[in-house]
């Protein structure tokens, strides 16, 4: 079936996507500053904590294969309307919880809608990158890093105001709802979406039911790379600040400009990406982009000084910034396995390795140190960007 859709509708449905990427930004950091009351209310240490927000990756992952399958039967729009009220509804929930066990229930169904509008809000990027012709999925993923820096902002600006916790996240759950129905009409509807998927991914549906597993070769090659990327994106947000207070005598109120250079690298990067990613091949993106991220873990490892540290954790941002939408587009053109099948599971993998990622590397910091962690994470960003420039051509190699 032919796809045709107006320049106008197109342009409707990518500031739409765009918004849905924002929303899920904001949802997901906005939680990150509750973190401190939640903890010090149920009175618990730093691995009795990590281990409660271990709920909300297991929400995700679990989340995600459903989302796939919903999205087949239903289309990303509708799931991307659910997911978004869940993680709204959660948020300040979170707030209400008083025992560890409901915070931990309620975490699992906060990660289970994060995943699934994660998934859904990729699956219709995809189709629309796939409808204009032309590479988004950066400023798709540009926009959700600028979300995770305005959930923080406004939470702590709240808090300066005088507001409660909770009142705070109410308020940004009320606007993410708002900014959700407010764009919701200008998604790709069910149909124009299946036919995409079916003019983009799909030869057949013989083809699709042969194809369409999780032990597909170039899923698992996909999935594995995002887990690597992942488990470095993790490693930056829980452990830079400890690494800056610890190991280069950064004074506690300024230990969070790791992951603010970090963060700050990665938007800007992002919403210039699409560009970069039009005027050459995703091979050089990803290559390039894992040797400048290998190259920030380094310098943060080996040279001892504040200033060479933000500039590691800079160049981390900016390599990283653009590997996981290029393998994202990928995964939305695969030859014969729809795109409902290839993003859940290769979402679920790179989450696996942003849950995986702080206790791996806790591990290490316990039986080594700090140090040998980040080398060890950067060795794995190197290997991504030689298998990538080394593996066989497969025809995706320039998504443009």
């Amino acid at each position: 079936m032919e796809v045709t859709r107006s320049n106008l509708e197109l342009r409707h449905a990518r500031h739409a996507t765009l918004a849905m990427f924002l929303v899920c930004g904001i949802g997901i950091s906005a939680w990150a500053p509750m973190v401190p009351f939640v903890k010090d209310r149920l009175g618990m240490d730093e691995g009795g904590m990590g281990l409660l927000l271990l709920s909300m990756g297991a929400g995700a992952i679990t989340s995600m294969p459903v989302a796939g399958w919903l999205i087949a039967q239903y289309g990303s729009r509708r799931v991307v309307l659910i997911a978004a009220m869940v993680m709204a509804w959660s948020l300040p929930t979170l707030l209400l919880m008083e025992a560890p066990l409901s915070i931990s229930c309620m975490l699992f169904v906060f990660g289970g809608g994060i995943g699934s509008i994660d998934v859904a809000m990729n699956a219709h990027g995809v189709q629309v990158q796939n409808l204009v012709s032309k590479p988004v999925m950066s400023s798709f993923h540009g926009f959700y890093s600028v979300g995770g820096l305005l959930g923080p902002i406004f939470v702590g600006l709240f808090i300066t105001l005088g507001l409660s916790p909770f009142v705070s996240v109410v308020i940004i759950s009320l606007v993410l709802i708002t900014i959700v129905l407010l764009r919701y009409y200008w998604l790709l509807d069910y149909n124009t979406e299946k036919a995409s998927i079916s003019q983009f991914s799909l030869p057949s549906q013989d083809a699709y039911i042969a194809k369409s597993s999780y032990l597909n070769p170039s899923v698992i090659f996909l999935g594995g790379m995002c887990f690597i990327v992942f488990l470095s994106e993790g490693a930056v947000l829980d452990w830079s600040a400890l690494y800056l207070r610890d190991y280069r005598d950064v004074p506690e109120a300024y230990a969070g400009l790791g992951y603010a250079c970090f963060s700050v690298a990665m938007a800007i990067m992002r919403l210039i990406g699409d560009g970069i990613v039009s005027r050459t091949s995703s091979q050089k993106i990803v290559v390039c982009g894992s040797l400048a991220a290998t190259l920030g873990f380094a310098i943060i490892a080996w040279v001892p000084s504040s200033l060479a540290a933000l500039t590691g954790f800079t160049l981390i941002g900016l390599g990283a910034a653009n590997i996981v939408p290029v393998f994202f587009s990928e995964a939305g053109r695969l030859p014969n396995i729809s795109s409902t099948v290839a993003l859940p599971a290769i979402t679920s993998l790179g989450y696996a390795g942003q849950l995986a990622g702080p206790a791996l590397l806790g591990v290490l910091a316990n039986w080594y140190s700090l140090t040998v962690a980040f080398v060890f994470v950067g060795s794995l960003i190197l290997i991504v960007g030689l298998a990538y420039g080394l593996r066989r051509d497969t025809g995706l190699h320039n998504i443009q």
